[in-house]
């Protein structure tokens, strides 16, 4: 039994059974890899996949277990190249955090200009994407920490931590109706005009939705986007009303723009890091956590890893 072969069946998987696009990514040849997995499954003397003619068509039940005793592997075996690196050179390295635009651009930025202080020569990477596809990328190692606020709670992959909870505004045109208003906002003054927002996948949607469908509305969406800065640009051009997390209207910026306070009228989100099962964490990712939320020290971490 060979390391490769046991890289080969995993990114087999992670590629959704193509052996093509699998090789692709490793940087070797469609032949090499199956004749590999052939000589592993040989071996062991039950197959891994099955197959329709040369085409993998899903994993065996033994090929399932295998799988995850390979995945296992890999990981412990990424974690010795982890120690090896925090003993030798504990300042250095490379920080990959997957997240989500309004976390990179109205979080993040203090707590990395903190961080880079702190450890100069750290690289850092900003991988940004769904909450779904920031998961992923943790989960398979390719990123050290998710950031996010849907998906990372539930993903049986991540071992998820709280970090802060926040809540949604209105951001209107200057000289809006709503601006005139001396009662406090309602969801019905909301669902009055067409309203631009987060996609479905993005930050507590579901939170918003499940509001106006107790009060018995119907909000008009018109558009959604995927980041913040996109929601406000169509508010600005009269496509409607905004509706977003409250973190992401800076009044320094958003200089068309007002905003109002909507926290009342929305259930909390929470934002939460998400870690790989199983991962060992360099020093400066310990401190990096603790850096973006205070309540996240080493020893508590130390001990959810090893719980896991």
């Amino acid at each position: 039994m060979k390391l490769s072969q046991l890289q080969y069946i995993c990114e087999v998987a992670n590629q959704g059974l193509n052996v093509s696009e699998a090789a692709e990514a490793l940087h070797t040849s469609q032949p090499g890899v199956s004749k590999q997995i052939r000589m592993l499954e040989s071996e062991l003397g039950v197959p891994i996949f099955s197959r329709a003619g040369k085409r993998f068509v899903d994993l065996t039940p033994p090929g399932e277990e295998i799988l995850q005793a390979a995945q296992r592997i890999l990981r412990e075996i990424d974690n010795i190249r982890r120690i090896g690196q925090d003993f030798g050179a504990d300042d250095e390295g490379v920080l990959t955090i997957a997240t989500t635009h309004t976390q990179a651009r109205y979080v993040l930025p203090s707590v990395i200009q903190r961080f880079r202080k702190r450890y100069p020569k750290v690289r850092l990477q900003l991988r940004q994407g769904s909450p779904q596809q920031i998961c992923a990328l943790a989960a398979a190692g390719e990123a050290d920490v998710a950031i996010a606020t849907e998906a990372v709670a539930t993903s049986e992959k991540l071992i998820a931590l709280p970090c802060y909870r926040w809540n949604r505004c209105v951001v209107v045109p200057a000289q809006h109706p709503l601006l005139e208003k001396n009662e406090p906002l309602t969801l019905a003054d909301i669902a009055a005009y067409p309203i631009v927002t987060y996609d479905f996948a993005f930050a507590g949607r579901s939170l918003m939705n499940q509001a106006f469908e107790e009060a018995g509305l119907r909000p008009n969406v018109v558009l959604t986007a995927l980041d913040s800065d996109v929601i406000k640009t169509y508010v600005e051009l009269g496509l409607g009303i905004g509706l977003l997390a409250k973190m992401a209207f800076d009044p320094q910026r958003d200089l068309g723009l007002r905003m109002i306070n909507a926290a009342h009228l929305f259930p909390p989100s929470t934002t939460w890091v998400g870690i790989r099962r199983g991962s060992y964490l360099r020093g400066f990712i310990y401190d990096f956590l603790e850096l973006f939320a205070p309540h996240l020290k080493r020893e508590g971490l130390k001990a959810a890893l090893h719980a896991e």
